[in-house]
Formats: C-alpha cells, sequence, structure tokens
C-alpha cells in the first residue's frame, strides 16, 4: 500500500494540472492529507461511494498519462543517473569513459 501511495503521490504531483479541480481535491485530500473516504464524502457531501469511484477513475487516468508521457520513469532514470555520477565522482579515479557514458544517457531522457 505504502509503494502505491507513493507511486501516486508522484503521479499526481507530475499531471495534476490535466485533472478537473475536484479530481485535484480528491486525491489531494486522499493521498496527501490522508483523508480517509468518508471524510471526504462529509466534506463534499456525495457518498463514500462517489468518491471512491472519482478516486480511482483518477488513478487509472494518472497511470495512463504515465503511460503516455512517462515523466516519472524519465524522473526516477534521470535520479539514478545523477546519482551514479556523484558515486563515480566521488570514487578516488573516475572514469571519464564512464562519466561520458552517463552523460549521454541522460541526454537520451529528453
Amino acid at each position: 500500500m505504502l509503494e502505491k501511495t507513493t507511486r501516486m503521490n508522484y503521479l499526481y504531483d507530475f499531471y495534476y494540472s490535466l485533472l478537473t479541480p475536484k479530481q485535484q481535491s480528491y486525491m489531494s485530500l486522499y493521498y496527501l492529507d490522508d483523508y480517509s473516504l468518508g471524510e471526504i464524502a462529509e466534506e463534499y457531501d456525495v457518498s463514500r461511494q462517489a468518491v471512491y469511484d472519482n478516486i480511482k477513475r483518477t488513478e487509472a487516468m494518472l497511470e495512463e498519462y504515465e503511460e503516455k508521457l512517462l515523466l516519472l520513469q524519465k524522473f526516477q532514470e534521470r535520479t539514478r543517473l545523477i546519482r551514479d555520477m556523484k558515486e563515480m565522482l566521488n570514487g578516488e579515479n573516475p572514469s571519464k569513459a564512464a562519466l561520458l557514458k552517463t552523460v549521454t544517457e541522460l541526454e537520451k531522457l529528453d
């Protein structure tokens, strides 16, 4: 569950501007503020099922956006490559070839 929550938080961060204000609010309350479905339903005077359905549809939309745009995947790959470069540079004799290869991989992400 924690892994899903973390993924949804990242997807929300990348794609929130593509969501409606209501979707933004439900997702923010549920994933960022840790509201329960019942608390969100009470806040918006709707049924718990309506909140659940909206959140599930929004999750599916976020996954679809990621499938097409790959912003999270590129972010994770970029983060990994930067970490690898830092480790190389902190080593005693960093390999120029390895650093250039990593820079080339970074360039390919854009």
